[in-house]
């Protein structure tokens, strides 16, 4: 199970959320319906014990406004990521408790912007229904808008974390990691930032890692990035500001992985058991590895 800070589902927000909808189920997720949030965003999930993937985009920008929590709008950090590109442009940790891990994170020296409250109606695989309730409090980075964060808080785990959803073909199951492109002159800040949330950092070629209570996150500056995936396409670099360009998803059966990726046709590598998608534009300007669980 996920706890308070661990990574519960970094924001991929893109343009044509249905057209990446259909790519991830070619490569063997089972997402949910598209779904709508009252502040003009679009939504569609993957669901894992404890985290999900999430991919968004915008259905009515005239709602960007709606609901705000403090002096920060869902929608518009949304919408105005999307002005200058696709990609994660915020970012869930998981909580037990938003209005005590909001605190924790406000004197780790985080701005708790505002909190928010949802629901949605559900039906159950079972034909019973019930309404979900959702708690959250965003902490957007004024420095770093792309490393904007929110607590997620789900009061009704049973209602998100149904089984038979999470059965994905290709066997994927969680997160083992996100990594953070990040330039030198921004790492000393971002390494400040996040021990504030979880203490000592590890040294790693080209950056650091912090261990989270559900995979690691990584700042890693662009040499060491190309390192793992190649020369990274302007699409993701663009202006340079830190965000989050690779996700690591963990999967329990590399038969069934590689059937899937091949079956979709999508370009991937191989290298010992880790899976790499190739092209980062396909899955929302961020690239998307396999490791085993």
């Amino acid at each position: 199970m996920n706890a308070s800070f661990g990574i519960d589902h970094p924001l991929i927000a893109v343009n044509d959320i249905n057209a990446l909808r259909d790519r991830l189920i070619s490569i063997g997720f089972n997402m949910t319906p598209i779904g709508k949030h009252p502040w003009g965003t679009s939504t569609s999930l993957a669901m894992f014990q404890g985290c999900l993937l999430e991919i968004m985009g915008i259905y009515d920008a005239t709602l960007i406004d709606e609901v705000p929590a403090g002096d920060f709008h869902f929608g518009r950090h949304v919408f105005e990521h999307l002005q200058q590109r696709e990609g994660v442009a915020l970012s869930a940790l998981h909580s037990t408790d938003a209005i005590e891990d909001a605190a924790f994170a406000e004197n780790a020296g985080f701005h708790v912007a505002g909190h928010l409250e949802f629901g949605r109606d559900v039906t159950l695989p079972d034909g019973s229904g019930g309404r979900t309730k959702t708690s959250l409090a965003l902490l957007p980075n004024r420095t770093y808008p792309r490393l904007s964060l929110f607590l997620c808080q789900q009061h009704r785990p049973e209602l998100i974390y149904v089984p038979s959803w999470m059965e994905h073909p290709n066997s994927v199951h969680g997160y083992a990691g996100a990594t953070v492109l990040a330039k030198q002159d921004d790492m000393a800040t971002l390494i400040d930032q996040f021990s504030g949330l979880y203490g000592d950092r590890h040294s790693v070629d080209g950056g650091a890692a912090f261990a989270t209570a559900n995979g690691k996150i990584q700042l890693l500056v662009r040499s060491a990035i190309e390192k793992l995936y190649g020369p990274l396409p302007t699409c993701i670099t663009g202006d340079g500001a830190p965000a989050i360009v690779a996700l690591d998803l963990k999967y329990s059966n590399s038969a069934d992985l590689e059937a899937c990726l091949r079956a979709s046709g999508v370009e991937y590598i191989k290298n010992g058991t880790e899976f790499r998608l190739l092209n980062a534009h396909l899955s929302g300007n961020t690239f998307l590895n396999f490791v085993p669980a």
